[in-house]
């Protein structure tokens, strides 16, 4: 009877987790940030060695996030598996993950070196001979909303008993994960609302200057996210503030260059390098930027207002930085920007640091109209040499550290 009593309290503690969950879910905007959580959840909820997730694009499945508990732990602090860059896989009954996403059912398999030839599907082995690492039991999800239309797979590796040893996924693992993945696939549903506003908003932008590319935003953001991970972890951050913070900045990087919508043409598709008053009036994009977050409502709206303001001032207040420290005030389209005076240091909010690095990096790294594209190596360089003048010392310290993830994300995005 106490056993019944106390196989009962821990699926208790299991749904409320489950519950407590669904609420942290809801308060995450950014797609990405969020299926990673989804996937770091659902590991929880089901103790789960490993797992992965994807999302559906037309006809296939797209990984976007691995995680690994046990090579986690081989790595030192503050470092991360490698990079997965968006390997695409057919949607068919070849493979596990596309079984589940075709049929939109789930499979729970006890042991994948096992598995019966009647089935279709089969388990690649290539991922374990290359890491060395043994996936025994599976559990793949369908993330679907209510409508039918399936979102993504979740799928979960190497279920773990108390003790650590490898089990299968029984049914309460079943039941949970199921219920998990479907409030998880209606919240992001809604996540991929937001992110169509933002591609919508910067296709707008990309309109009116073909060199602010989408994928310039995307890697822009990328790269913040990877250098704010890096920097958190070197000043011991906590969690949820992290976690609050890395959504808002995946976000808001996306947002740096909103105000170019407000230059005037003979100046934003001027095929050369502008004078003197072109460039200073070119520097307004940080105000009308800042101006469409000025009302701020959220720490989301907040964010985006420094990010889009401050992004071009330097570290060290030089007189290249801009704008002016009271310059958002006064300014008035198609002014030139006063750049006296501008903040300086730690003045200069956290996300607006990380941003100009990586809107540099990427810059250098990428052609543009006036100039080649620079090798990577050559552009990190640059970025180390202006550590202490244009760049915070610390952010360009994450960023060293983490130098062979961004050159991998900089190939794997174009």
């Amino acid at each position: 009877m106490n056993y019944n009593k106390s196989i009962d309290l821990e699926k208790l503690e299991k749904l409320q987790r489950i519950v407590e969950t669904e609420k942290l879910l809801n308060e995450i905007k950014d797609v990405d940030v969020l299926l990673e959580q989804i996937l770091s959840e659902a590991r929880l909820i089901v103790n789960a060695d490993a797992g992965s997730i994807y999302v559906v694009d037309g006809d296939d499945l797209v990984i976007k996030y691995a995680q690994n508990s046990t090579q986690q732990k081989k790595l030192a602090a503050g470092e991360k598996l490698p990079y997965i860059s968006n390997h695409h896989y057919k949607i068919s009954d070849e493979s596990i993950a596309g079984y589940c996403a075709k049929h939109k059912e789930l499979v729970n398999i006890a042991d994948c070196y096992n598995i019966s030839s009647d089935l279709p599907y089969s388990f690649f082995r290539k991922n374990d001979e290359l890491t060395g690492y043994k996936t025994t039991s599976m559990l793949a999800i369908p993330l679907k909303v209510s409508s039918g239309k399936l979102r993504g797979v979740l799928q979960l590796i190497n279920a773990q008993d108390a003790d650590g040893n490898i089990i299968s996924f029984d049914s309460d693992a079943e039941l949970f994960a199921t219920h998990f993945a479907s409030s998880a696939a209606q919240t992001l549903d809604r996540s991929y609302i937001l992110q169509n506003y933002l591609k919508r908003m910067t296709m707008m932008a990309q309109l009116r200057d073909p060199r602010e590319t989408f994928e310039h935003v995307e890697r822009v953001s990328a790269f913040s996210l990877e250098i704010y991970d890096r920097w958190a972890s070197d000043h011991n951050v906590d969690q949820s503030a992290k976690k609050k913070f890395r959504d808002n900045l995946k976000i808001a990087a996306k947002c740096h260059d909103f105000g170019k919508v407000g230059i005037e043409d003979r100046i934003l598709k001027k095929p050369g390098l502008l004078n003197h008053s072109e460039r200073e009036i070119m520097k307004g994009h940080t105000c009308i930027g800042a101006k469409l977050f000025s009302d701020s409502e959220t720490d989301l709206d907040e964010m985006c207002f420094h990010v889009t303001l401050y992004h071009h001032v330097w570290w060290n207040g030089g007189e290249k930085s801009y704008p002016g420290r009271n310059a958002f005030d006064s300014y008035e389209q198609g002014d030139e920007v006063s750049c006296d005076n501008s903040l300086k240091g730690e003045e200069i909010p956290l996300a607006a640091r990380i941003v100009a690095v990586a809107d540099v990096f990427d810059a250098l790294s990428h052609k543009r109209v006036y100039k080649s594209a620079w090798n990577i190596e050559d552009a990190i360089e640059e970025i180390n040499r202006c550590s202490g003048t244009q760049f915070d010392p610390e952010v360009v310290k994450a960023f060293m550290e983490i130098k062979d993830r961004i050159t991998l994300i900089c190939k794997s995005l174009g």
